[in-house]
């Protein structure tokens, strides 16, 4: 594997992303119906939210129009949510979705593997660049809190650039930073389409992070090169940067 430069996903990759969303949700919905005048019921409106979050995300262009601006989308998906209870709140809503966010922060963690791999490579002097979609105050405040930008030669925020993965533009403006070649280099994510197809058809190695060991979905179109829980698996490559 002749890689000298690492493109990195940041949300569920290197960041524990998805950890905590549903304690959140019930803890922003319990604190913020205690205190409205409406009797809402907090656990009713936690299965209504649940349901709504599925339909939201689920529309790729909906998907794509609205993570660069979260707080603004979890404002709607609470509004939708109440909505479908037929308890429509939107003062109410834009205090959940703030909650939510609050709690959100808070929780977030750099996997335990992360800083481990990101300094060892940095120590190599690798090349790096960080790719990732969404809401750039987000994501910056992600980086900003975590310290991450002394990692990264490249830092890449869909926000800030103007558009996202899968486009080609994206991993192209990464490279081209990092001076490589697509051949040269290695993406390492947790999404198969945006951290592995899509960069494979450029011609990089496409490493699909499977950090609960779920593995390939049944009939899956894509194949990564390397399958991989843990950051610590790309020690091969590590080693091989010695060279």
């Amino acid at each position: 594997m002749n890689v000298k430069a690492l493109l990195f996903d940041l949300d569920d990759t290197l960041l524990d992303y998805s950890g905590g969303v549903d304690r959140s949700w019930t803890e922003a919905c319990t604190s913020c119906c205690a205190e409205a005048p409406d009797g809402i019921d907090p656990a009713t409106l936690v299965a209504a939210i649940a349901e709504t979050r599925r339909w939201f995300w689920d529309d790729p262009v909906r998907h794509r129009r609205e993570r660069v601006n979260m707080l603004g989308a979890w404002e709607h998906i609470v509004e939708f949510a109440l909505e479908r209870l037929g308890r429509p709140a939107p003062d109410l809503a834009a205090a959940i979705a703030r909650d939510y966010a609050a709690r959100r922060r808070a929780v977030m963690r750099l996997f335990p593997d992360s800083l481990a791999c990101l300094m060892e490579l940095r120590r190599r002097g690798i090349p790096l660049a960080l790719v990732t979609n969404g809401d750039a105050s987000q994501q910056r405040y992600k980086i900003e809190r975590h310290d991450l930008a002394r990692f990264f030669d490249a830092i890449v925020i869909e926000g800030e650039f103007g558009v996202g993965k899968p486009d080609e533009a994206v991993y192209r403006h990464a490279l081209k930073t990092l001076g490589m070649t697509p051949g040269e280099a290695l993406m390492v994510g947790d999404h198969l389409e945006w951290d592995v197809a899509a960069p494979q058809r450029l011609g990089l190695t496409g490493v699909w992070m499977d950090r609960g060991g779920l593995g390939l979905p049944h009939g899956s179109a894509v194949q990564p090169h390397r399958i991989i829980r843990s950051l610590d698996e790309l020690r091969g490559v590590r080693e091989l940067a010695r060279s």
